[in-house]
């Protein structure tokens, strides 16, 4: 029994250590042997399991060494059910001269990680010599070397012509002060292209651009992009990939006009082999940079009103509720006034109040619900409002709650109005008397039955004598001991 119960728990200790492991994640770097050939390749690769190689630094340039291109391999294992991928990328350096080359520590940024090597030194030999004449035994060494040959000359490398372009792209060419305009960053890939290209380095590079595009005097709204993926998308009946690496909506705040500047993103593009082969390197990483073209979004003022600097802008409806409209004077109803639509949601103002005595309200409690999808911004915003009718009649709400707001979608004023009509029954809460906090009164409720005569300060005789005597008592004291000090 207690061997059977180990085995399970051991079974279940393997299960449990093979899942932690093909969760984990790690980056590290891996250095080429201590030893060469002056015509072998040294080797720097950045391996990573358990999460997808995204963005890394340039490989370091090391004196004596010369970089020759990079390749890339990945791999996927499954063990009990778990499923582990690894990805690497490899530079080559050649060496151009024989002696001790030494490489200094250095940091490579991979996946947004600093990752660390200690470098080493590296001892470059005299050549060695190869035999290309030499009939294939099966039994001796590489066999696919002896089969296959080895290219002593350098590879050459083809620059082939990208079928690609970065752009910055708005929904709208103008708008009114306080109307969003969409705004995307985006990389464009033609189904036809054959240039291998790839991002590197993006947070970097994003912070950068975002620095120099990013208009002032603006209300933004950011989408927040986290994962970078392909979309279709067909411009001028051309299929393309289409990748954002940025979206927000800004609201301009002023009459300026919103201009964007030309931005440069970086891409790594490899150049590829003229002649392939199975085992040779056949493809060599440089870099391009495309650049945007910049844009201008005209702003134009809203139209003249006595509200125009005050109202919010969007395309909104109402939305209300209300906990009764059949109420007696002195009960209260709790009231909300939703706007919803699209606009600047976060800046849509609090609804214009009639102040009237009949019905008391209270300061909203607000809540706001903001949705960033597609074009635009949508989403709504509440404000529920304590009231307690203090006058017997009906009213109509409509005269005490109004929301008015330039209506993108008519270019024209707008006014949001309730629908709820209020029965109120009852006696007027003007009639009813507070009671009295005692049996005189609070202060101010006496203060008009109070005289405001100012009052004489006359004390008794009694209190003249105990005055009197304690000043004659003070001043002897002090006498005794001044002559006495004499």
């Amino acid at each position: 029994m207690m061997t059977r119960l180990f085995k399970i728990l051991l079974l279940f200790f393997i299960t449990f250590l093979s899942a932690a492991i093909a969760q984990s994640q790690d980056i590290s770097i891996e250095l080429g042997p201590d030893e060469i050939a002056l015509n072998e390749a040294f080797t720097i690769t950045i391996k990573v399991e358990g999460e997808t190689l995204k963005s890394y630094d340039k490989f370091p340039d090391i004196e004596g060494l010369v970089k020759r291109g990079t390749s890339s391999s990945s791999s996927t294992n499954i063990f009990n059910g778990q499923v582990t991928r690894s990805q690497s990328i490899t530079q080559t350096y050649i060496p151009e001269k024989q002696g001790i080359i030494n490489i200094r520590p250095f940091n490579i940024n991979v996946n947004g990680k600093l990752i660390s090597s200690p470098g080493k030194s590296v001892k470059v030999g005299p050549a060695k010599q190869q035999n290309r004449n030499r009939r294939y035994d099966p039994f001796g060494s590489d066999p696919f070397e002896d089969f296959f040959g080895r290219r002593d000359e350098p590879e050459e490398f083809v620059d082939l012509k990208e079928d690609a372009f970065f752009a910055l792209t708005t929904d709208k060419n103008e708008v009114y002060v306080g109307e969003g305009v969409n705004t995307t960053l985006a990389f464009y890939v033609s189904t036809e292209n054959r240039a291998p290209l790839q991002f590197h380095d993006l947070t970097n590079q994003l912070t950068d651009i975002l620095n120099k595009i990013r208009p002032n005097n603006v209300w933004e709204e950011n989408f927040n992009i986290e994962n970078i993926s392909a979309e279709p998308v067909n411009i001028g009946g051309k299929r393309y990939s289409v990748y954002k690496i940025f979206q927000a909506t800004f609201f301009p705040l002023g009459a300026q006009d919103i201009e964007f500047p030309s931005v440069g993103l970086e891409m790594i593009k490899y150049k590829v082999a003229k002649n392939r082969s199975f085992f040779g390197q056949n493809r060599k990483e440089s870099f391009k940079t495309f650049y945007s073209k910049p844009k201008k979004v005209k702003v134009k003022p809203l139209p003249d009103h006595p509200l125009k600097d005050q109202v919010s802008v969007g395309n909104y409806k109402l939305s209300e509720k209300i906990s009764s409209t059949e109420l007696n004077t002195g009960e209260s109803f709790q009231y909300e006034f939703r706007v919803r639509g699209i606009g600047n949601i976060s800046g849509i103002a609090e609804p214009q109040i009639s102040k009237e005595e009949e019905l008391e309200v209270y300061s909203p409690n607000i809540t706001e619900n903001i949705t960033r999808g597609g074009v635009s911004v949508t989403g709504s915003k509440a404000f529920n409002y304590y009231v307690i009718p203090k006058e017997p009649g009906e009213y109509d709400l409509s005269d005490y709650f109004q929301f008015i707001f330039f209506n993108t979608a008519t270019d024209k004023y707008d006014t949001l109005k309730s629908r709820y009509n209020l029965n109120i029954k009852g006696e007027s809460m003007a009639n009813v008397n507070i009671e009295q906090a005692s049996s005189d009164g609070l202060f101010y409720d006496r203060i008009g039955e109070v005289s405001n005569d100012l009052q004489s300060l006359k004390a008794t005789d009694v209190w003249k004598w105990v005055f009197n005597i304690f000043l004659i008592v003070a001043f002897s004291v002090s006498l005794f001991f001044l002559l006495k000090k004499s």
